[in-house]
């Protein structure tokens, strides 16, 4: 198809246009689709020219214009246990399948390990790419090996948890291998017996809350739901891809000197490192609730940026630039766009 609306596959919700756009739901779709770029062969695939761009949920993208090249909707799906010992069980699910979607397939039969990880938006292929992560959990506590197509040879090699390099969102997929790489499928190592991670955050509130007495992964889960919920805006109602920016760390010695300035200050230390919480410091610039025509910062979460309507993606890219210059300006700290501009 060509000259295709992605207002719809995208959580932003901003109109950009593909000039061709496909699905694919199984590797020879996709090989299939790669030979047919117009104007290109394999070994021209990736040519700026005619770039190839992978779209899953659309939950972590901020289009910032129209897309001269292919994009292409990752709809693999299938979850299979493959393999299981003592402790563990290998779970592989295709990159297709939604990520909530599959947590709770695993909540359903008791394999732990993802609970915390709950209504995270997007698909299981974009999760190592960004190494996403959640009250206390992150991805690669669970990651095993992924597939992954590979765009200059057509070849598909086998990723481990150590080829990947992960790190506070990152992986080697938005560095070295950016835009190089097609997942195809992740195979996660989850738990037998569940390891709860209830120190983050809100989350022994809120089970008290519920009146949880005996901690389960399903009880873990809902709780991590409810607050997710209370915090951030459901991109059915506003468009928005969760946090904009990450919590940026800084040398311990260095929080000391702003804990004296600024005696409220949120951080969160570790051996010789701090994290700053990004939401408190765009809150002290005064951005958080901040609107201007249809691109805003949300009210309730400061990290959040946000469409009312019609905001182009460039409104809210530049709407980020400001909030990162008066950050570094005000603090001498400076964030970094979680999100993925396109």
């Amino acid at each position: 198809m060509e000259n295709i609306s992605l207002e719809e596959y995208n959580t932003f919700g901003i109109n950009a246009v593909a000039r061709y756009f496909a699905r694919f739901s199984d590797q020879e779709q996709l090989a299939v689709l790669l030979d047919s770029i117009p104007g290109s062969s394999p070994s021209v695939q990736r040519s700026p020219s005619r770039p190839v761009f992978i779209l899953g949920g659309g939950s972590n993208i901020l289009l910032t214009g129209n897309i001269d090249g292919l994009v292409l909707r990752n709809e693999i799906t299938g979850i299979d246990l493959v393999f299981e010992d003592e402790k563990y069980l290998y779970v592989r699910v295709g990159a297709g399948e939604n990520w909530h979607r599959f947590v709770q397939y695993c909540l359903e039969r008791d394999w732990a390990g993802v609970e915390n990880l709950s209504l995270i938006p997007g698909s299981v292929g974009a999760a190592p790419m960004q190494n996403i992560g959640a009250y206390g959990v992150e991805l690669k506590e669970v990651f095993h090996e992924l597939e992954a197509l590979d765009l200059e040879n057509g070849r598909v090699r086998m990723f481990t948890l150590n080829d990947c390099h992960f790190g506070y969102r990152e992986s080697i997929f938005k560095k070295e291998y950016k835009g190089r790489f097609i997942i195809l499928n992740v195979t996660f190592r989850l738990n037998r017996v569940p390891v709860f991670h209830t120190q983050y955050g809100a989350i022994r509130e809120e089970l008290d809350k519920m009146g949880v007495k005996q901690l389960s992964i399903r009880a873990i889960s809902q709780a991590v739901i409810q607050i997710r919920s209370a915090k951030l805006p459901d991109p059915a109602k506003i468009g928005n891809a969760g946090s904009f920016f990450k919590n940026p760390t800084i040398p311990n010695d260095r929080f000391v000197a702003l804990q004296a300035q600024f005696p409220g200050i949120v951080g969160y230390p570790a051996q010789d490192v701090t994290k700053l919480a990004a939401g408190w410091l765009i809150e002290q610039c005064g951005w958080k609730g901040y609107r201007r025509g249809d691109a805003g910062c949300h009210a309730r979460q400061a990290l959040v940026l946000v469409n009312y309507g019609h905001a182009t993606g460039r409104e809210i890219y530049d709407l980020s630039e400001e909030i990162l210059r008066s950050v570094r300006q005000k603090f001498g700290v400076t964030l970094e766009r979680e999100v993925n501009i396109l």
